[in-house]
């Protein structure tokens, strides 16, 4: 939850509030473990490359 910007502000009294931070704060994981294997995805292969490493 903290990767959405969404910290503990106040008590989730309804049980629709707490399903939504639920999957608000799954969504924003996700979101941020996909935006950084798009950027370190050139670096890894470029890494790959230089080690060497070949499909058999």
């Amino acid at each position: 939850m903290i990767l959405g910007g969404m910290g503990p502000v106040d008590q989730i009294a309804t049980r629709s509030g707490k399903l939504f931070a639920s999957f608000y704060g799954l969504f924003s994981g996700l979101l941020f473990i996909g935006a950084i294997s798009l950027l370190l995805t050139p670096f890894v292969h470029r890494l790959m490359h230089t080690l060497h490493v070949e499909e058999d």
